[in-house]
C-alpha cells in the first residue's frame, strides 16, 4: 500500500506478528529508479527479512530488468503487483489492468521468474470484474511459471473496495494449484482471518487495510488461530509507547528531531501527542519557508 507500508510501518508490523510484509509498490519504468521516493522505497537498511519488494509494470522486460535491480538492492521475494485497482496505476497497463491481457500477464511472469533467483510471489484480484474472473487461469499460468505463491484480494479490479469481499473464488483457486495461497480483503478480526482460512483452504491470510492505526491485529490473529482465543487488546501506556517509537523513527534525521522525540516520550495525552507532532512539523515547514527566502534575498 503505496504511502502506508514504508519501512518503519513494516517493522512495526513485523515485530507486532505479521509473518512477512511487503514494500510498497515500486515502479519497474528504469526512468524513474533514481528518484528520491523510488530510492527511499528501496532503501532496506534494518529490514526485518524476509524482505519482499512488490514491482509494477506493463511490459515483460521492464519488469524483469526491475526484478534482477531489486534482488541487487537486496530483496529476498519478488512481488509481482497484478492486484492495485487505482486508476493511476491501470491507465498505465499495470496492477490489476494487467488480467485483461493473459498472454501479456503469461509473459511478464515468465521474464520475471527466469531474471531472478529470489522468491517470485504474484498478488492479483478475482478478475477484471464480476463477468470476466479469471483468477484460476492466472494462478495456473503462475505456478506453471515457477511462481511459488499467489495472493489474492476478493473483489474484482471493477469493485475497487466497494462491497463485501468474496472468498469462493480463492477457494476454487487453492483447489486447482499446488503452490501456496493467501487470501486477502476485508480480513479485520482474529474471527474473520479464521473463518476465510476455513472457507477458501488458503494457507494464510493477508492483512491490508485493517492494519492502519491497528499494527497489533498480527498477533491478535496469530494468538487466536494458534490458541483458539482472544489476546487482549494493548494497553493505552503500549499504544502511545509504540505511536512515539513510529514517530521516532520519521524524525530520526529531521533537525530537531532529538529534542522533539523527548518531549513526545513525557506526553500522556495522545490528543496532546498529535498536537506535538503537528506543531513540530508546521515549526520545521516554516523554518524551511523562511530559509528559502533567505537564500533567494542573498542570491
Amino acid at each position: 500500500m503505496v504511502g502506508i507500508t514504508d519501512l518503519p510501518f513494516r517493522q512495526l508490523c513485523k515485530r507486532l506478528g505479521a509473518g512477512m510484509a511487503v514494500s510498497e509498490m515500486v515502479t519497474a519504468n528504469s526512468a524513474l529508479w533514481n528518484t528520491a521516493k523510488t530510492r527511499r522505497r528501496c532503501d532496506h537498511t534494518g529490514e526485518v527479512r524476509p524482505v519482499s519488494v512488490q514491482i509494477a509494470g506493463g511490459e515483460a522486460q521492464m519488469m524483469a530488468d526491475a526484478a534482477r535491480r531489486n534482488v541487487d538492492l537486496g530483496a529476498e521475494i519478488i512481488d509481482i503487483n497484478m492486484g492495485c485497482p487505482e486508476k493511476k496505476v491501470c491507465h498505465r497497463a499495470a496492477g490489476s489492468a494487467l488480467l485483461r491481457d493473459e498472454n501479456l500477464v503469461g509473459q511478464i511472469l515468465d521474464s520475471v521468474a527466469a531474471a531472478v533467483d529470489a522468491l517470485v510471489t504474484l498478488k492479483i484480484r478475482t478478475g477484471w470484474d464480476r463477468q470476466y474472473k479469471n483468477a484460476v487461469r492466472v494462478a495456473r499460468m503462475a505456478e506453471s511459471a515457477g511462481v511459488q505463491a499467489i495472493a489474492i484480494h476478493g473483489r474484482t479490479r471493477a469493485d475497487l473496495f466497494n462491497g463485501e469481499a468474496e472468498y469462493e473464488t480463492i477457494a476454487e483457486v487453492k483447489s486447482r494449484i499446488g503452490i501456496p495461497v493467501i487470501a486477502n480483503g476485508d480480513i479485520d478480526t482474529p474471527h474473520k482471518a479464521r473463518q476465510v482460512l476455513d472457507r477458501t483452504g488458503a494457507d494464510a491470510v493477508m492483512i491490508g487495510r485493517a492494519a492502519q492505526g491497528r499494527p497489533w491485529i498480527f498477533r491478535e490473529v496469530g494468538y487466536f488461530l494458534d490458541n483458539g482465543k482472544e489476546l487482549g487488546a494493548p494497553s493505552t501506556s503500549e499504544i502511545q509507547m509504540l505511536l512515539v517509537e513510529h514517530v521516532g523513527w520519521y524524525t530520526r534525521t529531521l533537525d530537531g528531531g532529538e529534542q522533539f522525540r523527548r518531549r513526545m516520550n513525557k506526553i500522556e495525552s495522545a490528543k496532546q501527542q498529535i498536537s506535538a507532532i503537528r506543531l513540530f512539523f508546521d515549526d520545521l515547514a516554516n523554518d524551511r519557508a523562511n530559509n528559502m527566502k533567505t537564500l533567494k534575498r542573498a542570491a
